[in-house]
């Protein structure tokens, strides 16, 4: 296994992740999609771009996972933590989350800063298992037009659409 930062010249493979990982938060809010792999080429083109640390692992020279890191005012978050289904509960996520970890501690930072759909189970149990606990912010917005809203999520004594 090895870990690779990725640049504007090393996308295509690390596009069909991407894409897998669209289809996979689509599927947390109940929409079927299908994997879109240009699209996964411009999401991870806009990140290079913005100067987002990308990383790839890759099995066997196969890219079976990858990390997207965003730097905003000296805190690092996690943008993007995907692995490939088959490749999964074998470590591949703990050494990329590291590579984020180790980014932080470079800055002089104790924590990453992680998003995560609030049903996604896997990476919360991931995360917890890192020491990750402490809930930091919650994001609210206005529903979409014709979003068709799902369920619902309680934190505390609130209660959210999602």
């Amino acid at each position: 296994m090895v870990i690779l930062q990725i640049d504007e010249n090393n996308v295509d493979e690390t596009a069909t992740l991407v894409a897998d990982f669209r289809v996979e938060l689509n599927s947390y809010k109940g929409i079927e999609a299908r994997p879109d792999i240009q699209e996964g080429k411009e999401d991870l083109l806009y990140f290079l771009k913005a100067q987002y640390p990308v990383f790839v692992a890759k099995e066997d020279g196969k890219a079976v996972g990858y990390l997207v890191c965003r730097i905003e005012d000296e805190v690092l978050w996690v943008e993007h933590l995907f692995v490939s289904h088959d490749y999964r509960r074998k470590g591949i996520a703990s050494l990329l989350f590291q590579k984020a970890e180790e980014i932080a501690e470079s800055m002089g930072q104790e924590t990453v800063f992680n998003y995560v759909h609030p049903n996604n189970d896997r990476m919360i149990e991931f995360l917890r298992s890192k020491g990750y606990t402490v809930l930091n912010l919650i994001e609210i917005r206005k529903p979409y037009k014709d979003e068709k809203i799902s369920t619902t999520i309680k934190v505390d004594k609130h209660t959210f659409d999602y």
